[in-house]
């Protein structure tokens, strides 16, 4: 089959078909998944331990999810640290009946990691990451204005992130659970870049494919020992270079409702709120970024009564916060480069090219 009309396929299938046949997943399954996002390359057995259940219980769960698509292990940059790109999240307004075409255009390109639609005053929210600042101004001044539906643009580029989605995992898990199962803490001082070698970029590249790849594998495709192979995947993931993420819909683990917190926050509390922020259950993402709002925070939730209390009784004690824009996060098209159809994560080869 010609490449263009596979991806037209690929495309129509990701955009045209969002309803799905609904997806079974019991509490059991929840608590497997926020198991594999402390820990996503940890063996079955090691999770099984954790949490209680037969190794054989836990592979065949967690293999049904994965072969479903409720849930995939990838693997995502430090895009700051190292040197891959400078993130910026997008503000997208489009003209009306547009959004879903605008959606795909944005999903569509490689250097987009993630697209969701927004109530609030734009449209689409988009996040992506750009090689450079000069092909950073190319692509707002031309590339994503030049989409046919696309209005106006609101560019906001990260400047420090306290917490990626990579670090989140649902709240089904006790803290014991939590304790047998999360890596080693990360060094403190981490220097702010920090490239990669040749072989290091091409041990990535296999685990954003597969972030649950064996040692054994990565030896064998790229023609190194698996000591060799385990030292480098190891030290990637130590080092913070690279981060293993168990990419599932939050609704699916009964967290419906998911909003996007821009914060206007007074600077010499910043770092602070930030942190505190970050360290809450509740929040998947925090960064500080450039813009009218200092701070963008993705908060989930299973009710909005849930989410009323967030804004009450942890955003509402901080004084150094000033103002807040809440939208909320009513589909998502992309995360993680991962392509999404409807609830469902699809696998890297659905990954298109503009």
């Amino acid at each position: 089959m010609h490449s263009d009309d596979r991806n037209s396929q690929i495309s129509e299938q990701i955009f045209t078909n969002p309803t799905q046949k609904r997806v079974q997943v019991d509490v059991l399954d929840r608590r497997l998944v926020a198991a594999l996002q402390v820990s996503p390359r940890a063996s079955w057995g090691e999770i099984g331990r954790a949490v209680g259940e037969h190794e054989r219980t836990v592979a065949r769960r967690l293999q049904r999810l994965i072969t479903e698509g409720v849930v995939r292990v990838t693997a995502i940059y430090d895009d700051l640290r190292t040197g891959h790109g400078r993130p910026v999240h997008l503000h997208v307004q489009v003209r009306p009946g547009s959004a879903a075409q605008v959606a795909k255009a944005l999903a569509d390109r490689p250097d987009t990691r993630s697209v969701y639609s927004l109530t609030g005053a734009a449209d689409l929210g988009c996040e992506l990451v750009s090689p450079s600042r000069e092909d950073l101004h190319r692509i707002l001044s031309s590339q994503v204005s030049d989409i046919d539906g696309v209005v106006q643009t609101q560019t906001q580029v990260v400047l420090h992130t306290f917490r990626t989605v990579a670090e989140w995992h649902a709240p089904y898990l006790t803290e014991q659970e939590i304790a047998e199962l999360r890596p080693d803490p990360f060094p403190e001082g981490l220097p702010d870049e920090e490239g990669l070698s040749p072989l290091e970029q091409e041990i990535a590249e296999l685990l954003a494919a597969d972030g649950r790849i064996a040692f054994t594998a990565v030896a064998e495709r790229l023609d190194v020992s698996v000591p060799t192979a385990r030292r480098r995947v190891t030290s990637l993931i130590e080092r913070r270079l690279l981060l293993p993420r168990a990419e599932v819909e939050p609704a699916l683990l009964g967290l419906e409702v998911e909003a996007m917190l821009w914060l206007k926050v007074r600077p010499h509390g910043l770092d602070l709120v930030g942190q505190r922020l970050a360290a809450h259950p509740n929040v998947r993402y925090c960064a500080a970024t450039t813009g009218t709002h200092s701070l963008i925070v993705q908060v989930v939730a299973a009710h909005e009564a849930d989410l009323y209390r967030f804004m009450t009784g942890v955003v509402g004690r901080h004084d150094e916060i000033t103002d807040v824009d809440l939208t909320l996060i009513t589909r998502a098209y992309k995360r993680g480069h991962l392509h999404k159809s409807g609830l469902l994560t699809l696998d890297h080869h659905w990954e298109t090219t503009p």
